[in-house]
C-alpha cells in the first residue's frame, strides 16, 4: 500500500528551507496538484503544531506532518521531502517531513506500518537521512534489503 501511496513524483529533496511551515508548503505540493488535498489542509497542518507542539517530530529528524481525517482531503496520499540541511521545529531539527493525507481514521494505517517498518531499520533509516530521492524510493518498492 505504501508505495501507492507514495509514489516517485510525491518525493522530493532540497537544499534547505528557513522554516518549518515553509518544509511542510513545499512537502504538500505533490499532493495539492493532484487534487488529494486543498489548501486548506496545509493550514491545517501547520494551524495544529502551532496549537499542540511538535507532536509531529516522532523521530530524531523525521516529522509526520498531518491535519483531522477527512477535513481539506479529497483522495488518500503520502508525500516526502527530505532537507539535506535540518529546519528547526519547535525545538526539533528535522530532515525528513512525511505529509499524511488521510481519509479517515484507518485506511491509511497499513501504509504507515510499512512506513515504519523501514524507518526503524537503522540502515534504511540512514537512507531517509541521506535525502537520496531514488535510494528512497528504491526502499519503498522494496527493490532493496
Amino acid at each position: 500500500m505504501l508505495k501507492e501511496l507514495l509514489p516517485k513524483e510525491n518525493l522530493a529533496n532540497h537544499n534547505k528551507v528557513d522554516s518549518w511551515e515553509e518544509a511542510i508548503r513545499l512537502a504538500s505540493q505533490p499532493l495539492l496538484k493532484q487534487g488529494a488535498i486543498e489548501e486548506q489542509y496545509i493550514t491545517n497542518m501547520i494551524d495544529s503544531v502551532n496549537v499542540n507542539g511538535p507532536y509531529i517530530v516522532l523521530n530524531d529528524y523525521f516529522a509526520l506532518p498531518h491535519a483531522k481525517a477527512g477535513e481539506a482531503v479529497n483522495k488518500q496520499g503520502m508525500a516526502l521531502l527530505t532537507l539535506d540541511h535540518p529546519v528547526d521545529l519547535k525545538g526539533n531539527p528535522v530532515k525528513l517531513f512525511l505529509v499524511l493525507a488521510a481519509i479517515d481514521s484507518t485506511s491509511h494505517l497499513k501504509a504507515l506500518s510499512e512506513i515504519s517498518e523501514l524507518l526503524m531499520d537503522d540502515e534504511k533509516y540512514k537512507v531517509f537521512i541521506n535525502g537520496n530521492v531514488d535510494d528512497i524510493y528504491k526502499l519503498i518498492n522494496g527493490e532493496v534489503n
